[in-house]
């Protein structure tokens, strides 16, 4: 009897474990056929990673034919492979300026998504469609065939619009539609300082700052907004925001006085800094040894940021408290105040009345040169505007100061067989000084001046045409540029990655590729040392931190679905 009861109960136990297994092996068949098509969806990219899928492809097979360069490793159009040391030997050939990177459009058009690599997509075509207009417009016969003294002539010209100082009255800063044009842009140490007077608060029955409680049929409502504006790059969008300085003196949804502070760029604002009358954290970094937020007097402040438990023990041991001097909000309505905007190394500081009140730290895809506009908006009356200390050459000109065109500096010819090391230089198309201090230091090594290590500047267009009709002629002197034919973005910095592996394998088919900055002085007989030290292994050489975590906020900061994503 006793031996049967066991029986049963193994018996049951056994079903058990068998259905447990069982819907085991089905969540697992389950999981499977979710992955199996996102692993054929990847590794038909084949090159490139999901995060762009086949809408930057290289180029077509007939249409690379005619270069002479080293037959692909695939019959496919669309598979991108390492040649390896399979690559046959290639011919010398003529150099070509523009990368074999290209872009196409119509991969867009099912893409409806709206997660964060769509994002990414948008952004690309955006600035591959803008790339392409650039590059149109550089190579159409008007530009060919402008002469010598037409150019000389739009140079003095250009060169005459930069004045050092702009000084605007309140009714000729109206006139002007309410924007100050800075032709040249700003530069470091240029300051620009506005005198004015908020208006009274005013009833506002539909606020966009501000929460309306139950009853309340209006909200007094007191703004105005400050802003540094860049150079327009589509027809129906503003401009950028290279800086918003929003004073908020009332109507904020905190209910009280607050500065708010950001960029835009293509009506996507970034991430905003608030000051509200509460000082930067000691921990907190600075800009230019400036807090980001100075204290104001809040009517919610005791007077103290110590509690009183604190304040006794350091009466009772006998140390002294320092005496902090606290200022109201710096803006009044109805009251006039004088306001100073400078350019620092590391940001834009804020003065109010002689007294710092803020700092905003520059963001990535900005230069000072970006800068071509104030405007003022809002509740405020501009009594007058005075910007000083501005760059006196137009950037377009400024490469005559830097680039010494001297046959010496040009680059040599590509060999005829493979390459030991390629170096792509990432660089930006109003780096002229930069380049040319590559140029002129280890660009000279020997194994690049004879051929055995290639070194070449990647650049993407810029967003003024005088920009890239002069990269354009220093690309055609050094023979040093590849220009990746899209409109240059910071968040798009991979592509000039990923148009550099193309030249390192298809152009120069070379046995190691190098990335670098054209802020970097490459040695370049350690870096060769060292990656053959690793043999024929495939390698990943850099500054590798392996126990680091990714940063949530700030400049180099990775949201959570970006890392899910991928």
């Amino acid at each position: 009897m006793k031996l049967a009861k066991f029986d049963s109960l193994v018996s049951l136990s056994r079903l058990r474990l068998v259905q447990f297994l069982m819907g085991v092996l089905f969540l697992y068949l389950l999981f499977i056929s979710f992955e199996i098509p996102l692993v054929f969806k990847t590794t038909s990219a084949g090159f490139y990673t999901d995060a762009l899928p086949r809408p930057l492809f290289l180029e077509s097979e007939e249409d690379f034919t005619d270069k002479s360069a080293p037959a692909r490793p695939t019959d496919d159009p669309e598979l991108v492979r390492l040649a390896g040391s399979r690559t046959p030997p290639r011919r010398m050939w003529e150099y070509k300026e523009v990368s074999g990177l290209l872009f196409n459009e119509s991969s867009f058009d099912s893409n409806d998504s709206k997660d964060e690599f769509s994002v990414l997509h948008k952004t690309a075509r955006h600035a591959f469609v803008l790339g392409k207009k650039l590059w149109d417009d550089l190579q159409s016969p008007q530009n060919k065939s402008d002469s010598e003294p037409e150019r000389q002539n739009q140079k003095q010209n250009r060169t005459g619009s930069c004045p050092e100082s702009i000084s605007l009255s309140g009714s000729e800063f109206v006139n002007r539609s309410r924007v100050l044009v800075i032709p040249c842009g700003l530069t470091l140490g240029s300051h620009i300082t506005v005198i004015g007077m908020p208006h009274w608060a005013h009833a506002e029955y539909d606020p966009k700052i501000a929460i309306l409680k139950e009853g309340d049929e209006s909200v007094m409502v007191t703004q105005f907004m400050m802003e540094l504006q860049g150079l327009k790059t589509v027809e129906g969008e503003d401009p950028p925001r290279i800086l918003h300085f929003n004073p908020r003196l009332k109507g904020d949804w905190s209910g009280k006085p607050v500065i708010e502070q950001n960029t835009c760029y293509r009506m996507q604002w970034g991430t905003a800094l608030r000051c509200e009358g509460w000082k930067s954290r000691a921990a907190e970094e600075t800009v230019d040894g400036q807090v980001k937020c100075e204290k104001w007097i809040r009517d919610d402040d005791n007077g103290s940021e110590e509690s009183k438990a604190t304040w006794w023990l350091k009466r009772l041991i006998g140390r002294k408290n320092k005496v902090a001097l606290d200022w109201p909000y710096p803006f009044a309505e109805g009251r006039l105040f004088v306001l100073t905007l400078s350019a620092g190394l590391e940001g834009y500081h804020v003065n109010v009345d002689g007294r710092h009140v803020t700092s905003f730290p520059y963001r990535t895809g900005f230069v000072l040169e970006d800068a071509t506009g104030l405007s003022l908006k809002g509740d405020l009356d501009v009594h007058s505007v005075f910007a000083a200390a501005l760059p006196t050459s137009h950037p377009s000109f400024a490469p005559q100061k830097h680039l010494e065109r001297l046959s010496k500096w040009k680059a040599p010819p590509l060999p005829e067989g493979n390459v030991e090391l390629f170096i792509g230089v990432l660089s930006a198309g109003n780096h002229f000084a930069e380049r040319m201090a590559v140029r002129k230091s280890w660009v000279q090594h020997k194994l690049i001046k004879s051929s055995k290590v290639v070194a070449r500047f990647f650049v993407a267009l810029n967003g003024r045409k005088d920009i890239n009709v002069e990269l354009k002629k220093e690309a055609e002197y050094f023979g040093d540029i590849v220009i990746v034919p899209y409109m240059d973005n910071y968040d798009l910095v991979v592509l000039k990655t990923v148009a550099i592996c193309e030249y390192g394998i298809r152009t120069v088919a070379a046995k190691y590729i190098m990335k670098c900055d054209d802020d970097t002085f490459v040695r370049v007989d350690p870096v060769i040392k060292e990656a053959k030290k690793l043999g024929g292994r495939s390698l990943y050489i850099g500054n590798m931190n392996y126990y680091h975590k990714p940063l949530r906020n700030g400049k180099w900061a990775v949201t959570y679905e970006v890392c899910t994503s991928s």
